[in-house]
């Protein structure tokens, strides 16, 4: 097998354009023709192609071309529900953290607003102590001495499965819990929020400020 591939610092980036060929000696592009091949074939089934193609429309219809250029129009919110009304999707899931309750019932409203039926569901769903999966009284954020519920992906996930979802959206799921949501969860999902509790659920200013104010980031451990 070729080198290990690196895309995030590759420099001379042509795999968007007519010179994917030309990539640097571990590209993917050039060195997993196997692979592709077989990617391929996954797009050939009906249920996938029809959802990458509704996609690439829904990308392409995020931008306005005017005189002055290319702008974009939809902030994510709109996308989700547009994308939804193209797949033809009725009914939508939630999964919400308990943080982030107020942004998800501004979101059910806009939802069903649009025509969509909405099914929600709270990451503290059960109400189980922390202490079942292990953590130590002094591991608890309300404190060594009090009741706190452990985050629930799994049952967020067969709640949803259950009812019966097309769509599902994550709306400030932990770091974890949303990747064993995304593990049990039937119906595909798109992330609408992603929590970040220092930057107002916005990570990405995290890497923009990595090299100033929050330099601590970029230490080598």
């Amino acid at each position: 097998m070729s080198a290990e591939f690196n895309c995030a610092t590759c420099e001379k980036v042509v795999c968007h354009t007519e010179h994917a060929a030309d990539g640097p000696d571990n590209c993917p592009t050039r060195t997993r023709g196997d692979t592709f091949a077989r990617v391929a074939a996954e797009y050939e089934k009906p249920e996938v192609a029809e959802f990458a193609r509704q996609a690439s429309i829904q990308e392409f219809e995020c931008y306005l071309r005017l005189p002055e250029g290319m702008t974009p129009r939809n902030p994510r919110v709109e996308e989700t529900a547009q994308f939804a009304k193209k797949m033809g999707y009725r009914k939508l899931g939630i999964a919400f953290c308990a943080g982030l309750r107020n942004e998800a019932g501004i979101l059910d409203e806009i939802l069903t607003r649009r025509g969509f039926e909405v099914v929600s569901v709270c990451c503290k769903t059960g109400g189980i102590a922390k202490e079942t999966i292990g953590l130590k009284p002094e591991q608890k954020i309300a404190g060594p001495d009090k009741f706190e519920s452990m985050c629930n992906p799994i049952a967020q996930a067969t709640l949803l499965n259950e009812a019966g979802t097309d769509f599902n959206i994550a709306v400030g799921l932990c770091v974890g819990h949303d990747s064993l949501f995304f593990r049990y969860a039937k119906a595909p999902t798109t992330v609408l929020i992603a929590k970040d509790r220092v930057f107002g659920h916005n990570p990405v200013a995290g890497l923009y400020q990595s090299k100033s104010y929050y330099a601590k980031l970029r230490r080598r451990e």
